[in-house]
Parts: structure tokens; sequence; C-alpha cells
């Protein structure tokens, strides 16, 4: 593909051609394994614009992070099998030499991995690190530059006493602060795209909350695109525009952010927002989980991958849940996709989850209702 490519401050290029900067399009990943293919994911697209942030849910194994280290180029080549189409500024991916790979990774495009202590070398300085990521894609830049730059790094994400801090270990921070210097390092050559995988996993709801706000505030200064990954729906409410919910490795549903949380049209997603309690809730509110396990991937279920844990099935004539995959649809308002065979999914959402999980909500907006004050 022909590209205009324009510098951008930090060092990222912005694709001037009209495409958004990320665009993922039937994307498949598999492992072969003794026991089996597992098939990872499946047939999955999506896009995101600079300054926007996509949000992408689900339980474990749905392959949140699969996709995401796909678009890294983090699979070893030799033990999986990668087809479909990944694009970064315009350019394809899939498929790159390691060394072209290698000017990407934590240039244009970064990661903050959910384990903050695993992903930071426990004998090397906190410094030398953040150093070494800089050092890489500024090699004319000297040690002391590479240091400077590391100091202004801590401080951006609020680290104290920078200056004094760069030269501890990651043992001697806490969990929060070493969250703080995986961002300072996905962030320290301002990259295009920045990919967040749980970045929140086991911090204090205080903490959470500065993560949370530190990363809008970021991404307002650099126009980055960030891929939010997390299972807490909490999070994607307050970050995303977009919201991509997968289940055993495939998109269910896609769309605008108020649309999915407001007028969800797949059961999977209907079991997330009913399994997570809300603040504020009536007494009367019942938390439903989701009934059975995740399949296995390396034998998928026949038809929708939902079908065996899914309450409405018998709303579908015949068999066509167990039998026939469906396609991404358009739901109910623009942009808005749902892979599900029901015919009438916001009325059953209406009609049937939100008095269960909501009912105060039911209540305000029943005029027949008096005496429930709205939400």
């Amino acid at each position: 593909m022909s590209t205009l490519i324009e510098p951008r401050a930090g060092g990222a290029a912005v694709n001037d051609s009209g495409e958004p900067y990320l665009v993922v399009e039937n994307l498949t990943v598999k492992f072969p394994t003794e026991g089996g293919l597992v098939h990872a994911v499946s047939d999955l697209s999506y896009s995101l614009e600079l300054g926007k942030t996509l949000g992408i849910v689900g339980e474990s194994g749905s392959g949140k992070s699969v996709s995401s280290m796909a678009v890294l180029g983090l699979h070893d080549v030799k033990r999986s099998r990668i087809t479909g189409s990944i694009r970064v500024n315009g350019r394809e991916i899939i498929g790159l030499a390691e060394k072209q790979m290698n000017h990407l990774r934590g240039n244009e495009i970064a990661m903050i991995f959910q384990d903050a202590l695993a992903a930071l070398h426990p004998f090397y300085r906190v410094g030398s690190q953040l150093m070494e990521a800089y050092s890489l894609h500024h090699p004319s830049a000297s040690k002391r530059d590479a240091r400077k730059k590391a100091i202004e790094a801590l401080d951006r994400v609020g680290i104290p006493q920078p200056d004094a801090r760069i030269d501890d270990f990651p043992h001697q921070f806490s969990g929060g602060m070493r969250q703080r210097v995986m961002i300072a390092m996905g962030l320290i050559n301002s990259p295009a795209l920045l990919i967040a995988d749980e970045p929140t996993t086991a911090l204090d709801v205080t903490v959470q909350a500065q993560i949370l706000d530190l990363l809008q505030d970021l991404q307002r200064e650099y126009n980055s695109a960030i891929i939010m990954i997390t299972h807490d729906l909490g999070v994607i409410a307050e970050m995303a525009d977009d919201v991509l919910v997968m289940y055993a490795g495939r998109a269910v549903e896609y769309g605008a952010c108020r649309e999915i949380l407001s007028h969800p049209e797949m059961p999977y997603t209907w079991g997330l927002l009913s399994s997570v309690p809300e603040v504020g809730a009536s007494t009367d509110a019942r938390l439903i989980p989701i009934p059975g396990t995740p399949p296995s991937l390396l034998n998928p279920p026949s038809g929708c991958s939902f079908h065996p844990r899914c309450v409405h099935k018998d709303k579908v004539p015949g068999n066509l849940c167990s039998t026939e995959l469906p396609e991404l649809l358009p739901g109910r308002a623009a942009h808005h996709l749902k892979r599900c065979h029901l015919a009438n999914p916001d009325q059953i959402y209406e009609q049937e989850i939100l008095p269960e999980i909501a009912p105060d909500t039911v209540s305000a907006a029943d005029p027949t209702t008096e005496g429930e004050a709205p939400r």
C-alpha cells in the first residue's frame, strides 16, 4: 500500500492515507500442540485511530492478549500460525522481518504488561532498563541524555524524587509504583500506539484511578491510540471510546462504548454485565453468573461458541445455535455489530435481563411506578 508518512513528535509517524493507524483484518492465530491445534484467535477484525481508545473485554482465554501480542509481533513464528492482515501506520507487519519489527516495538508500538514485577528485570536497576528502552531507538544519544530522559519519564508518571529513585531496583517499589514505571517505559519513546494489558490488575481502587487518569492525560498530550485489555467493565466505561467483546477467540460484539454498555445485544455481553456488582444499585438487584466454563480452544464448540452456556438458545428455532456460526452483523445502532442468532436481542435484554440486574432502572423508566427515584 502506498502511503504518505509524516514525522510525528516523539519519533513515531502518522499515516496520512485516510486509513486508521491500526487496522486488523481477518486475524487468525493458531498454536500447534501435542494435544492438537489451539484456535486462539479466529477471523478477528477491528481498527483504531490516533487519539482513540479501544477496550477489549472477555474472560481469560478469550484471545485478548494473544491478538494484541500479534500486533507487536511477539509470537514465535516457528510455533504459531498467523494469517490475515495487521497494518500499522499503513505498513503490513505480518511477515515483517525481525529487524524491522524491533524498530516498531517500543518506538511506534509499546505495551504495558499486566504483571509489572515479572516484566521488570529484578537484577537491573529501574533506570538502566528505562535507559536501554530509550537508547535502542536513539543510538546517537549519550548515556547522560538517556538518563535525563529516564528521569523525565519517571517524573511524568508521578514517581516522587525520580532523580533518586532511578537507581532503585524493582523490588524497592510498591505495586502501583512498579506499574507507573512500566507506563514510563512504554511511553519513553512517545509511541503512537500503546497496548495496556490489564494495567490495573492487583492494584487498589485508589491507585487504579490514578493510573487511568495518568493514561488519559498522556493520551491527550501525545494523541496516542490506546488498546485497553481488561475484564473490568468499570475500566472500560471510564476509558474506552469503542468496545470489542471477545469470546473463544472471536469478536462477539463491537461498537461504541456507551451503546455496548447500555444496549448490549449478545448474551455473552449480558452475562458480563450481569455478573458485575454496581455501587448504589437497588437491594433487589441480582448478580447472575455466567453458567459453565469457557470452551477448550483445542476443540471449539460447533455453531456459536457460546451456545453451550447460553440460556437463551431455546428462543432460536431449531438447533441453529449449535450448528451454524452466526455472522458478525449490524445491530440496532450504527457501527454496532453482534454475533448472535437471536431475532430481537434488544427486547430480551430490556424485558428479561434489566429487571433482574437493575430493577431500579426499570422502575424509574416505568411511568406506572411511583416512589422510585431514578438512578
